[in-house]
């Protein structure tokens, strides 16, 4: 009897299938960017590494503009930027899980010989898709459903992020381009459904909260 939970063991945790290999999908073209990569100036390579680390604190202060925005704007739109910082964490949850789905090991680490601008992530931290990508275009995608103006500063910046991952060599392009289509799809329908809180913003403009959220200029 005490062999049976030993028996059991590789059906109650059963190990995980192998990482899975994207070179096959555009590793050519990953590897042609980077070495450009290699050979760019040091200055453009040093530009691009601190966007790549740092980029992301830019789409937090367009959240945070959209909000001080939208207090001259009506309530739905008002809740739809207030569930902004939600829409991304639900987003970003999704994400994870489908990378933990795929599987699919950096391209720093499955083609030898790679050149990376930094660091390539540790083996089981996987790759697709890029969670600069997904956040920056669900981000962008948001920003672009309350303010115009805003997403057209965000959409650019959100380009900018998904070709930093893969030009500093941790990102295949496929990576950050499911990240895009996943994080605009999903943002998208999210921001628009957050209209629905609307009448609470309503309410809540009439009490303790109304200067935080509507403004009478």
């Amino acid at each position: 009897m005490k062999d049976i939970p030993q028996a059991l063991g590789p059906l109650l945790h059963p190990s995980p299938w192998p990482a899975f290999d994207g070179s096959g999908i555009d590793g050519g073209l990953y590897t042609d960017i980077t070495r450009d990569a290699r050979h760019a100036p040091w200055l453009l390579n040093d530009t691009v590494v601190t966007w790549s680390a740092f980029g992301l604190g830019l789409f937090a202060a367009l959240v945070l503009a959209a909000w001080w925005r939208a207090r001259r704007s009506d309530s739905p739109m008002m809740a739809r930027v207030l569930a902004t910082p939600l829409v991304l964490a639900v987003v970003y949850g999704v994400d994870m899980a489908l990378k933990a789905l795929v599987r699919e090991e950096r391209p720093c680490r499955s083609i030898p010989g790679s050149f990376t601008l930094e660091s390539c992530p540790a083996s089981g931290d996987w790759s697709c898709p890029s969670n600069h990508a997904v956040i920056a275009f669900a981000a962008a995608a948001a920003l672009w459903l309350v303010d115009r103006r805003l997403g057209a500063l965000a959409v650019p910046a959100a380009l900018a992020m998904a070709a930093s991952r893969v030009w500093i060599g941790v990102h295949y392009p496929h990576d950050v381009a499911l990240g895009a289509l996943v994080g605009i799809a999903l943002a998208a329908p999210l921001t628009v459904f957050a209209t629905r809180g609307a009448p609470w913003v309503e309410r809540a403009r009439k009490g303790r909260l109304r200067p935080l959220l509507l403004t009478a200029a």
